[in-house]
């Protein structure tokens, strides 16, 4: 039987976390992260009431590992459709497309158009790329105001079974400290799943962490010492900004527009990953844009469509790689496992 962990920590004063991540046609997956403080209001009677939740998970065994891994499988990925949607398909494909070669797509779907060399488009230079673009434009009859995309292939990148070990842990750190071990596992399988990595903007470590949020959440971050690489320590640091700031905010941003949510919903999980990411400056301008008058899916479909302040191509792609990735893993367990319990 899956374990079982009683938790509910009811909303506390939010600190407001601000992160921009430059955007391009190649899509780098990066994460920064600050925080800023911010007072959270409530407006009583738009949050649905929640009881106490139980967060479940399954243990896997699979073929090459000597001890069974924790998972977090969510049968919703299918039965609410977004596997069928086109970006996390698109993403399922990059992620399974070797480096050198590349999907010529529309950016506002994600429909590929053709497959490429790689390596032919990005030597060229960029008036040759717009040309290039341009052509493809007219080849394929589109309107002129169609913005075409190069993404080349991340197979090279998103080796998630190096970051099983890490996922298995961190669930359990996730558990210890109340917050929902979804975000553990979602946030591992995107950001650093091939190895530690140096983001240009100075976020480390396996979730990616800022120096300044590190040392808030009590890592040692120094010339000789960084405990963001130490797996244990990241996932307590990362635990916490998800449970004190993140969750907090997006609740803050959704009462706002006076959209009622529940925190175990999906959609409302991958909003949770956007503040992560782009930060609750970011996600509130892309909200004040959008003026949602409902949540769900076409929420955060339109919010795939729609760019304001920082919160860009990058922050857009930001959960469309997290459901492809969740959608990949499901795919190695349903396929390889050897035993579920």
């Amino acid at each position: 039987m899956p374990r079982i962990l009683l938790s509910l920590l009811y909303l506390l004063p939010a600190l407001f976390c601000q992160s921009q991540i430059p955007a391009a046609d190649e899509e780098k997956p990066v994460i920064i992260n600050g925080v800023e403080d911010s007072v959270l209001t409530l407006i009583p009677g738009i949050i649905e009431e929640e009881m106490p939740v139980i967060w479940k998970f399954s243990n896997v065994c699979l073929p090459d590992d000597s001890v069974s891994r924790k998972f977090v499988l969510d049968d919703r990925l299918v039965s609410e459709g977004w596997d069928t949607l086109n970006q996390p398909s698109f993403w399922q494909r990059v992620m399974q497309l070797h480096e050198d070669s590349g999907y010529v797509n529309i950016a506002d779907n994600r429909t590929i158009l053709e497959v490429i060399e790689a390596r032919d488009y990005l030597v060229l230079t960029d008036e040759k790329k717009k040309e290039f673009k341009k052509d493809i434009v007219e080849k394929y009859c589109l309107a002129d105001s169609v913005k075409i995309f190069v993404t080349s292939g991340k197979q090279h990148f998103y080796k998630f079974r190096n970051t099983f070990s890490n996922i298995d842990t961190s669930i359990s750190v996730f558990l210890e400290n109340g917050v929902d071990p979804w975000y553990a596992q979602t946030i591992l399988l995107i950001e650093s799943p091939d190895k530690l990595q140096k983001s240009c903007a100075g976020a480390y470590g396996p979730f990616q962490l800022m120096k300044g949020v590190a040392k808030k959440y009590g890592l040692v971050v120094t010339k000789y010492k960084d405990e963001r690489a130490d797996i244990g320590l990241a996932a307590v640091a990362a635990s916490k900004l998800i449970k004190y700031i993140c969750v907090p905010e997006t609740e803050r941003l959704l009462v706002k527009y006076k959209l009622p949510y529940s925190k175990e919903d999906l959609w409302f999980r991958l909003m949770v990953l956007h503040v992560y990411h782009a930060g609750s400056g970011n996600v509130s301008a892309v909200l004040d844009a959008i003026q949602p008058t409902v949540g769900g899916p076409e929420l955060i479909s339109k919010m795939w469509q729609t760019s304001a302040a920082g919160f860009k191509n990058a922050s857009q792609n930001y959960s469309q790689v997290a459901l492809a990735a969740l959608l990949e893993l499901h795919r190695i367990v349903m396929e390889e496992c050897e035993d579920m319990y």
